[in-house]
């Protein structure tokens, strides 16, 4: 599945369950529906358990469980604060929060979750185990299509994401090749040593932005891909434009820079940008 196809599977799921949420009634559906068409999970039934049950003082039931990447989910109706406390068969009040990591304390070390969500359908509340007392970052369903990355740990196994990166690694590699080549057929005088120079300072650069542009320290995602489809007749100014912007420090720039470069803005981008070249 592509950015673009993410995205978009995003935000109609987003729009699918916005103003819906019953407890009892929809939470199977909105995590089955989620893991498969955003997530791209083929039988997302054999992926996440449901109702999976846990010994307390008496027999309670987790909500969902996903084995594979040790998430743990606690689903509430789309009214009720996350935030708040409830009280428990017990008698004791615990927020959704806490009722899920009371579940996680009595589980078999080997399924002790490393994430817990906590989900109202129309926010999810993600807490990373590693770090159990920090506050948990918050995601709205409403954000989902701009922010889908955010929820990857659901399915990134860790052994996946690092054979994931080890192919993209070696395809950027070959891609980068093939650059090297295309664009040294523009070149009027190929065989020269400052003209090899001048290729190789070009190709650093251009990886540097689509690296910067993937981890977001331009500011926003996509924004390189953008700029250069929105100036496709005038490529090579465009670049010289953008490239003589992030030489500069935000306040030495140009006041009056056209806005699609103006938005070219990051904390060390100068920095970086200079060690890529």
């Amino acid at each position: 599945m592509t950015d673009t196809e993410q995205r978009s599977a995003a935000a109609q799921f987003a729009a699918d369950w916005r103003g819906r949420g019953d407890e009892k009634q929809e939470t199977q559906a909105f995590w089955l529906a989620l893991l498969q068409k955003v997530y791209g999970v083929e039988e997302p039934e054999k992926y996440i358990s449901f109702e999976l049950p846990v010994k307390l003082d008496h027999t309670s039931f987790i909500d969902g469980y996903i084995a594979d990447t040790r998430v743990l989910i606690e689903q509430k109706g789309r009214d009720i604060d996350l935030r708040k406390g409830y009280k428990q068969s017990d008698s004791s009040m615990l927020t959704p929060f806490g009722q899920a990591r009371r579940y996680a304390g009595y589980l078999p070390f080997n399924q002790v979750p490393r994430w817990i969500v906590v989900c109202n359908f129309q926010t999810f509340e993600i807490h990373d185990m590693n770090r159990p007392n920090d506050e948990p970052e918050v995601l709205a369903l409403a954000d989902l299509e701009k922010e889908y990355h955010r929820l990857d740990f659901l399915v990134d196994t860790g052994k996946e994401h690092i054979k994931k990166e080890m192919e993209v690694s070696l395809q950027a590699g070959e891609l980068v090749g093939v650059l090297y080549d295309a664009l040294l057929k523009q070149y009027k005088d190929p065989g020269d040593p400052e003209t090899l120079k001048s290729l190789n300072k070009l190709c650093v650069r251009l990886v540097f932005c689509l690296y910067a542009e993937d981890a977001g320290i331009f500011g926003g995602r996509n924004m390189f891909h953008d700029y250069l489809e929105r100036h496709r007749a005038e490529d090579r100014r465009a670049l010289m434009n953008l490239f003589r912007v992030l030489d500069q420090d935000t306040p030495q720039r140009d006041k009056y820079l056209d806005d699609d470069l103006a938005a070219f803005h990051a904390r060390l981008i100068k920095k970086c940008y200079n060690e890529a070249g």
